[in-house]
């Protein structure tokens, strides 16, 4: 039987990763943030990738990667498939280094990311947008890649881009006099918990590192639960940056090895942070980037009077998304509901409701009504805003006097997915 190596990288391989991106990839700060060191009684403080040159980490594996390669491979030029970041990545590269790229992304992207992969890539990137999802344009390159012979960039699993995504765990420990006892960061498809595990296991083995993924897309915890990389069957693509089915076989193996636990963040409550994050901070992230400051609160007894870093890993929101995340995270904080309430079908009826069911802070902010002539009551969909998870209760039992076939629909998952 022959025995598989397993890929890591050296000190060595991240130092020259370090050396060739130089020139294009912002050494992002390392800021103390007062607000949640106050919050945990920690000392806390932003690795901020949400302020690199493509507003986000991706830029470092994607040029480590491009500018490694021959002439002739440059020549012909490279493809890859991209939600987002990782298009920018190589858009950016490749303008710096005058080589042709195919950017393949899901005809779904929003525009504003489409029309930022154009500016970083100006005539050096050619788009191609197909398919519904990642995996659709992930598939359409691959066979565009070999077919033309062109080079696929991978967004994680290859060993230049996890020693690129890897340098920023050399930042973090080259601007930090003391010790580091955990490193939260997120996780994708692996890139960056490979490569920053493996530099911090390398210079700072001490440091628990806590990887963290939305709860809609376990891919990397299901995968080290099992002892191998598993494919999940459906998964829930808010967090873009970091939902993925299948997470690398590179990455699996360094991230079982180096990653002390994986924690799983709902998407709503990641919602809750990046609102936080911008109202006390002013700091914009895309829901990747708020990742890692999602699990402090599953940690706070253990990171109570310990140094902690957290990165950010981007900050590519698109604004059009902003009402989806109020509204995930008021769902997810208990301050929004929704009901179907079935009404008298006679004058006088909605009056009532207002009167004798609402409370004081009960805010309606969703009312669909039907009247069904045919019948003594008519359905109503209502959708209810308080402000306080203790108002939730009292307005329960009114409504149940009111309508005692009142249905919840909050944790109906199937259907709220039609109204948010």
């Amino acid at each position: 039987m022959i025995e598989t190596t397993i890929y890591h990288p050296t000190l060595e391989d991240l130092l020259k990763a370090q050396e060739r991106l130089a020139a294009v990839v912002r050494h992002t700060p390392l800021q103390k943030n007062d607000y949640y060191s106050e919050k945990y009684g920690a000392q806390i403080s932003f690795k901020r990738e949400d302020l690199q040159v493509v507003r986000s980490y991706k830029i470092r594996g994607a040029y480590n990667c491009i500018a490694q390669l021959g002439s002739k491979e440059k020549k012909v030029g490279v493809v890859c498939a991209s939600a987002g970041n990782h298009a920018q990545g190589v858009a950016y590269a490749c303008k710096n280094l005058d080589v042709k790229a195919h950017i393949y992304m899901p005809a779904t992207t929003p525009r504003q990311k489409i029309d930022q992969v154009k500016y970083f890539g100006r005539n050096w990137v050619e788009i191609v947008l197909t398919g519904d999802s990642f995996d659709d344009a992930y598939t359409s390159a691959k066979v565009f890649s070999k077919e033309k012979n062109t080079t696929f960039i991978h967004p994680f699993d290859d060993e230049a881009v996890i020693e690129g995504q890897g340098t920023v765990g050399l930042e973090i420990l080259s601007d930090t006099q003391k010790p580091i006892d955990y490193l939260f960061l997120p996780v994708g498809g692996g890139g960056l918990s490979a490569g920053v595990s493996a530099a911090f296991q390398i210079l700072s083995p001490e440091t628990k590192i806590i990887g963290v993924e939305p709860s809609g897309a376990p891919s990397m915890k299901t995968s080290i639960e099992a002892g191998k990389v598993v494919s999940l069957s459906q998964i829930d693509r808010f967090v873009d940056g970091a939902s993925v089915k299948k997470v690398g076989e590179k990455t699996f193996h360094i991230c079982k090895q180096h990653l002390h636990d994986i924690l799983l963040v709902p998407e709503g409550h990641i919602c809750t942070t990046m609102l936080n994050l911008y109202s006390k901070e002013a700091i914009v992230l895309e829901p990747a980037g708020a990742l890692s400051i999602s699990a402090f609160a599953p940690y706070a007894e253990q990171i109570k009077g310990k140094n902690v870093v957290a990165i950010l890993s981007g900050g590519n929101n698109d604004i059009s998304r902003t009402e989806e995340i109020r509204e995930r995270s008021m769902l997810h904080e208990g301050l929004k509901h929704y009901f179907i309430i079935r009404f008298p079908q006679r004058a006088g009826a909605l009056r009532e409701f207002l009167v004798d069911v609402l409370g004081p802070t009960d805010d309606i902010v969703h009312f669909e009504y039907t009247k069904k002539t045919s019948r003594e009551k008519g359905p109503a969909l209502i959708g209810i805003e308080h402000h306080q998870v203790a108002d939730f209760q009292p307005l329960l039992e009114k409504l149940k006097a009111f309508d005692d076939g009142v249905e919840y629909l909050n944790h109906r998952l199937h259907l709220m997915g039609h109204l948010i």
